[in-house]
Protein backbone atom coordinates (compact mmCIF):
# COMPACT_ATOMS: atom_id res chain seq x y z
CA UNK A 1 0.00 0.00 0.00
CA UNK A 2 2.88 2.67 0.81
CA UNK A 3 4.65 1.78 -2.47
CA UNK A 4 0.99 2.43 -4.10
CA UNK A 5 0.85 5.91 -2.04
CA UNK A 6 4.28 6.21 -2.75
CA UNK A 7 3.93 5.91 -6.72
CA UNK A 8 0.71 8.04 -6.72
CA UNK A 9 2.37 10.75 -5.33
CA UNK A 10 5.43 10.68 -7.20
CA UNK A 11 3.44 10.48 -10.84
CA UNK A 12 1.52 13.64 -9.93
CA UNK A 13 4.48 15.18 -9.23
CA UNK A 14 6.04 14.69 -12.19
CA UNK A 15 5.79 17.05 -15.28
CA UNK A 16 4.30 14.40 -16.99
CA UNK A 17 1.66 14.16 -14.11
CA UNK A 18 1.06 17.89 -14.18
CA UNK A 19 0.59 17.88 -17.33
CA UNK A 20 -2.28 14.91 -16.87
CA UNK A 21 -3.41 17.12 -14.65
CA UNK A 22 -3.95 19.99 -16.74
CA UNK A 23 -5.11 18.21 -19.59
CA UNK A 24 -8.18 16.63 -16.87
CA UNK A 25 -9.21 20.18 -15.16
CA UNK A 26 -8.68 21.61 -18.89
CA UNK A 27 -11.47 18.99 -20.35
CA UNK A 28 -13.54 19.51 -16.82
CA UNK A 29 -13.78 23.20 -17.12
CA UNK A 30 -14.70 22.88 -20.76
CA UNK A 31 -17.82 20.82 -20.19
CA UNK A 32 -18.57 23.78 -17.91
CA UNK A 33 -18.01 26.61 -20.98
CA UNK A 34 -20.25 24.21 -22.88
CA UNK A 35 -23.47 24.68 -20.18
CA UNK A 36 -22.31 28.20 -19.42
CA UNK A 37 -22.67 29.40 -23.04
CA UNK A 38 -25.55 27.31 -23.45
CA UNK A 39 -27.42 29.57 -20.90
CA UNK A 40 -26.38 32.79 -21.81
CA UNK A 41 -27.64 32.28 -25.26
CA UNK A 42 -30.80 32.90 -23.65
CA UNK A 43 -29.72 36.22 -23.46
CA UNK A 44 -31.07 36.66 -27.22
CA UNK A 45 -34.45 34.85 -27.22
CA UNK A 46 -35.87 38.37 -27.48
CA UNK A 47 -38.20 38.13 -24.70
CA UNK A 48 -36.49 41.16 -22.32
CA UNK A 49 -34.33 38.64 -20.73
CA UNK A 50 -37.24 36.32 -18.68
CA UNK A 51 -35.74 32.98 -19.41
CA UNK A 52 -32.56 34.32 -18.95
CA UNK A 53 -33.31 36.09 -15.31
CA UNK A 54 -35.23 32.86 -14.24
CA UNK A 55 -32.00 30.79 -15.46
CA UNK A 56 -29.82 33.09 -13.38
CA UNK A 57 -32.15 32.56 -10.83
CA UNK A 58 -31.97 28.98 -10.72
CA UNK A 59 -28.34 28.74 -10.92
CA UNK A 60 -28.09 30.86 -8.17
CA UNK A 61 -30.03 29.20 -5.66
CA UNK A 62 -30.38 25.26 -6.37
CA UNK A 63 -28.81 23.12 -3.72
CA UNK A 64 -27.31 20.88 -6.88
CA UNK A 65 -25.42 24.07 -8.46
CA UNK A 66 -24.35 24.87 -5.23
CA UNK A 67 -22.45 21.45 -4.64
CA UNK A 68 -21.68 21.37 -8.25
CA UNK A 69 -19.99 25.23 -7.73
CA UNK A 70 -17.30 23.30 -5.23
CA UNK A 71 -15.92 21.15 -8.02
CA UNK A 72 -15.98 24.20 -9.94
CA UNK A 73 -13.60 26.10 -7.94
CA UNK A 74 -11.22 23.32 -7.30
CA UNK A 75 -11.39 22.26 -10.90
CA UNK A 76 -9.72 26.12 -11.49
CA UNK A 77 -7.68 26.10 -8.70
CA UNK A 78 -6.05 23.12 -9.69
CA UNK A 79 -5.64 24.18 -13.28
CA UNK A 80 -4.22 27.36 -12.47
CA UNK A 81 -2.33 26.25 -9.63
CA UNK A 82 -0.51 23.46 -11.83
CA UNK A 83 -0.08 25.41 -14.49
CA UNK A 84 1.65 27.86 -12.25
CA UNK A 85 3.77 24.92 -11.37
CA UNK A 86 4.47 24.08 -14.93
CA UNK A 87 6.13 27.45 -16.01
CA UNK A 88 8.23 27.56 -12.65
CA UNK A 89 9.37 24.55 -13.87
CA UNK A 90 9.83 25.49 -17.53
CA UNK A 91 11.29 28.89 -16.52
CA UNK A 92 14.18 26.30 -14.15
CA UNK A 93 15.02 23.76 -16.85
CA UNK A 94 15.07 26.91 -19.62
CA UNK A 95 16.37 30.05 -17.61
CA UNK A 96 16.97 32.27 -20.56
CA UNK A 97 15.84 32.13 -24.22
CA UNK A 98 17.81 30.51 -26.65
CA UNK A 99 20.47 33.38 -28.56
CA UNK A 100 18.89 31.75 -32.05
CA UNK A 101 15.50 30.52 -32.12
CA UNK A 102 13.95 29.19 -35.13
CA UNK A 103 10.10 30.08 -33.92
CA UNK A 104 8.48 28.47 -36.64
CA UNK A 105 10.58 25.07 -36.43
CA UNK A 106 10.96 25.15 -32.63
CA UNK A 107 7.34 25.92 -30.99
CA UNK A 108 4.32 28.16 -32.15
CA UNK A 109 3.64 31.85 -30.62
CA UNK A 110 0.51 30.42 -28.07
CA UNK A 111 3.09 27.49 -26.84
CA UNK A 112 5.52 29.91 -26.05
CA UNK A 113 3.86 32.12 -24.13
CA UNK A 114 1.25 30.60 -22.32
CA UNK A 115 1.79 32.09 -19.18
CA UNK A 116 1.04 35.17 -20.77
CA UNK A 117 -1.93 34.14 -22.25
CA UNK A 118 -3.18 32.25 -19.12
CA UNK A 119 -2.53 35.82 -17.21
CA UNK A 120 -4.91 37.51 -19.26
CA UNK A 121 -7.28 34.77 -19.49
CA UNK A 122 -6.98 34.55 -15.31
CA UNK A 123 -7.37 38.57 -14.96
CA UNK A 124 -10.39 38.32 -17.21
CA UNK A 125 -12.24 35.53 -15.19
CA UNK A 126 -11.61 37.64 -11.76
CA UNK A 127 -12.99 40.67 -13.45
CA UNK A 128 -15.88 38.46 -14.65
CA UNK A 129 -16.48 36.61 -11.54
CA UNK A 130 -16.80 40.08 -10.02
CA UNK A 131 -18.79 42.09 -12.16
CA UNK A 132 -21.62 39.07 -12.85
CA UNK A 133 -21.46 36.97 -10.12
CA UNK A 134 -20.15 38.29 -6.83
CA UNK A 135 -22.13 41.65 -7.38
CA UNK A 136 -25.00 39.48 -8.54
CA UNK A 137 -25.47 37.63 -5.40
CA UNK A 138 -24.01 40.06 -2.60
CA UNK A 139 -24.38 43.82 -4.14
CA UNK A 140 -27.10 45.66 -2.49
CA UNK A 141 -30.25 47.48 -4.47
CA UNK A 142 -29.44 45.29 -7.97
CA UNK A 143 -32.22 45.50 -10.31
CA UNK A 144 -35.12 43.13 -9.81
CA UNK A 145 -37.53 41.86 -12.16
CA UNK A 146 -40.90 43.40 -12.60
CA UNK A 147 -43.06 40.97 -10.22
CA UNK A 148 -39.62 41.19 -7.59
CA UNK A 149 -39.52 37.49 -7.45
CA UNK A 150 -35.55 37.62 -8.25
CA UNK A 151 -33.09 39.66 -9.30
CA UNK A 152 -32.50 41.20 -13.12
CA UNK A 153 -29.98 40.16 -14.43
CA UNK A 154 -30.68 41.23 -17.48
CA UNK A 155 -31.01 44.72 -17.35
CA UNK A 156 -27.81 44.76 -15.02
CA UNK A 157 -25.99 43.02 -17.50
CA UNK A 158 -27.39 45.49 -20.07
CA UNK A 159 -25.95 48.52 -17.84
CA UNK A 160 -22.74 47.33 -17.12
CA UNK A 161 -21.68 46.89 -20.93
CA UNK A 162 -23.34 50.32 -22.10
CA UNK A 163 -22.18 52.39 -19.40
CA UNK A 164 -18.80 50.67 -18.17
CA UNK A 165 -18.34 50.32 -22.09
CA UNK A 166 -14.37 49.48 -21.09
CA UNK A 167 -15.23 46.54 -19.77
CA UNK A 168 -17.49 45.56 -23.02
CA UNK A 169 -14.01 46.48 -25.07
CA UNK A 170 -11.43 43.98 -22.40
CA UNK A 171 -14.83 41.71 -22.65
CA UNK A 172 -14.11 41.02 -26.30
CA UNK A 173 -10.26 41.37 -26.48
CA UNK A 174 -9.88 38.51 -23.20
CA UNK A 175 -11.87 36.48 -25.57
CA UNK A 176 -9.12 36.35 -28.75
CA UNK A 177 -6.87 35.23 -26.32
CA UNK A 178 -9.35 33.09 -24.79
CA UNK A 179 -9.37 31.36 -27.56
CA UNK A 180 -5.90 31.30 -27.98
CA UNK A 181 -5.57 29.38 -24.63
CA UNK A 182 -8.47 27.01 -25.84
CA UNK A 183 -6.92 26.21 -29.08
CA UNK A 184 -3.32 25.10 -27.23
CA UNK A 185 -4.80 23.92 -24.61
CA UNK A 186 -6.81 21.14 -26.66
CA UNK A 187 -4.23 20.12 -28.64
CA UNK A 188 -1.75 19.66 -25.88
CA UNK A 189 -4.25 18.01 -23.90
CA UNK A 190 -4.53 15.53 -27.31
CA UNK A 191 -1.00 14.72 -26.95
CA UNK A 192 -1.13 14.29 -23.02
CA UNK A 193 -3.48 11.76 -22.94
CA UNK A 194 -2.54 9.90 -25.88
CA UNK A 195 -5.01 10.65 -27.93
CA UNK A 196 -3.27 10.24 -30.76
CA UNK A 197 -4.59 8.23 -34.06
CA UNK A 198 -3.25 8.52 -37.85
CA UNK A 199 -6.54 8.60 -39.46
CA UNK A 200 -8.85 10.90 -36.10
CA UNK A 201 -6.26 13.21 -34.78
CA UNK A 202 -6.28 15.66 -37.97
CA UNK A 203 -10.36 15.61 -37.67
CA UNK A 204 -9.77 15.96 -33.60
CA UNK A 205 -7.91 18.99 -33.63
CA UNK A 206 -10.33 20.39 -36.45
CA UNK A 207 -12.97 20.57 -33.86
CA UNK A 208 -11.06 21.44 -31.42
CA UNK A 209 -9.92 24.40 -33.47
CA UNK A 210 -13.73 25.26 -34.24
CA UNK A 211 -14.81 25.24 -30.68
CA UNK A 212 -12.10 27.07 -29.74
CA UNK A 213 -13.22 29.76 -32.28
CA UNK A 214 -17.17 29.11 -31.21
CA UNK A 215 -17.58 29.55 -27.94
CA UNK A 216 -14.87 32.82 -27.39
CA UNK A 217 -17.39 34.06 -30.18
CA UNK A 218 -20.59 33.49 -28.58
CA UNK A 219 -19.08 34.93 -25.46
CA UNK A 220 -17.80 38.07 -27.00
CA UNK A 221 -21.39 38.82 -28.76
CA UNK A 222 -22.91 38.91 -25.66
CA UNK A 223 -21.53 43.12 -24.71
CA UNK A 224 -21.52 43.81 -28.73
CA UNK A 225 -25.14 42.90 -28.20
CA UNK A 226 -25.99 45.44 -25.51
CA UNK A 227 -24.09 47.63 -27.46
CA UNK A 228 -25.37 47.63 -30.82
CA UNK A 229 -28.73 48.28 -28.75
CA UNK A 230 -27.42 51.10 -27.08
CA UNK A 231 -26.29 52.70 -30.57
CA UNK A 232 -29.60 51.07 -32.87
CA UNK A 233 -31.96 53.01 -30.08
CA UNK A 234 -33.30 49.87 -28.56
Amino acid sequence: MTKVKNWFIKTINSTLGQKMIMSLTGLFLISFLVIHLTGNLMLFKGDGGAEFNAYANFMSTSSIIKLVEIFLVLGFGLHIYTAWRLTKYNKQVRPQDYVYNRSDVSSSWISRNMGFVGSIVLIFLLIHLYNFWFKYKFLAGMPMIATGEYKDLYLFLKITFIEEWWISIFYVVSMIFFGLHLAHGFESSLQTLGLYHKKYTPILKKLSLLFAIIVPAGFAVMPLYFLSQFFLGN
